[in-house]
């Protein structure tokens, strides 16, 4: 099974320098090639690969896609039956591809695989992009098993366990090529930031699996383009956020779940601006105001996504709000969401619903 790792690069010199020493020694290069995809860097990345990693393919792109156009474009000048998707801040670990080769060999329904994400500044957590694998609400807000909003868990073995996902994540993210291809890859449109969730949801709708395998281990750094809390960040997030759940909800009801996830984010910017981070809050104002203006080209993306569903319910899409479970419940954490869906579902038996 010919394997291609390919990092995407834009004036990440510095996280080349820290991290491709590990993909080198901890990837077998007979079994896999690694490639760098420059996304028009200015910062001299090109020249230093070329110079110490003759071994490496280079890939350079004529000015910056984002992460989402770039991997397209760079994707298209690959031959492989696996891509890994890894971002220039990752340091990978002994063994971290095998586990996963072993996945797509034997189960075919299986499209993507996320790999345990620990942090690199502390690799006793969770990383905020992944975890231990993505799931989302009704309302599109993802969060992770291992993290909900800014909760990050301390890896403990509560999650060594295989198990599918609604999304993986784009931080070390291996798919078919032949399924990426057949789905022309990341809306280019998203720039950067949840295009790796709208590519999973539309795989989810065709009934294909997205599985998180812990035995292979990745810890990412984060935060190498653009800060957490960043405006520009929080606008990405929240607009493609917006695409992404209008492109891939399927249920009857779309008009009532995007009418309350506009009165959730408007709780968000009245959070913002009370707190005088009036960036943030304009941030996602402006978020809004482009998805609005996007609707006309949204409908046709909709319309076009929607004749080729095939399955409509997914058990890893929580039917409720993460905001309400995270502040008004003190769901904290993946199992406290379990827990408390226990106790609930415990709770109606009892009642005789």
């Amino acid at each position: 099974m010919k394997t291609a790792i390919v990092i995407l690069n834009w004036n990440g010199k510095g996280h080349l320098y820290k991290y491709l020493p590990h993909v080198i020694k901890y990837t077998n290069l007979n079994e896999c090639d690694v490639y760098v995809a420059d996304n028009g860097s200015t910062d001299n990345s090109v020249a230093f690969v070329e110079e110490t990693y003759p071994q490496i393919k280079l890939i350079k792109l004529d000015k910056n896609y984002g992460f989402a156009g770039g991997y397209n474009k760079a994707l298209e000048n690959v031959e492989a039956d696996i891509f890994c998707l890894l971002n220039s801040d990752a340091r990978v670990s002994k063994n971290w591809v095998n586990p996963v080769l072993e996945i797509f060999k034997n189960e075919a329904d299986v499209a993507a695989i996320q790999p345990k994400i620990l942090c690199d500044r502390d690799w006793s957590r969770f990383e905020h992009a992944g975890a231990a694998g993505g799931l989302i609400d009704k309302y599109g807000y993802p969060f992770c098993r291992g993290r909900i909003m800014d909760t990050i868990e301390y890896d403990n073995g509560q999650y060594n366990k295989n198990t599918d996902i609604f999304w993986a994540s784009g931080a070390c993210l291996f798919i078919r090529a032949e399924i990426f291809k057949a789905n022309n890859g990341f809306d280019a449109d998203y720039f950067a930031h949840m295009e790796e969730i709208d590519l999973c949801w539309r795989l989810k709708n065709q009934g294909h699996r997205i599985l998180f395998v812990y035995e292979s281990k990745v810890y990412h750094y984060g935060g190498a383009t653009l800060e957490y809390n960043n405006p520009r960040k929080l606008y990405l997030n929240f607009r493609n956020s917006l695409w992404t759940l209008y492109k891939n909800y399927t249920g009857s009801f779309l008009r009532g779940i995007m009418f309350k996830r506009m009165l959730i984010d408007t709780l968000a910017i009245v959070k913002y601006a009370v707190t005088f981070d009036l960036k943030n809050a304009a941030a996602i104002v402006k978020a809004h105001l482009a998805y609005y203006n996007s609707k006309p080209k949204l409908k046709i993306k909709r319309k076009a996504l929607q004749q080729n569903i095939t399955k409509r319910n997914h058990i890893e899409i929580l039917q409720s709000s993460i905001v309400i479970q995270f502040f008004i419940r003190n769901c904290k954490t993946y199992n406290d969401l379990q827990s408390l869906r226990k106790a609930v579902m415990a709770k109606a038996k009892r009642r005789g619903y």
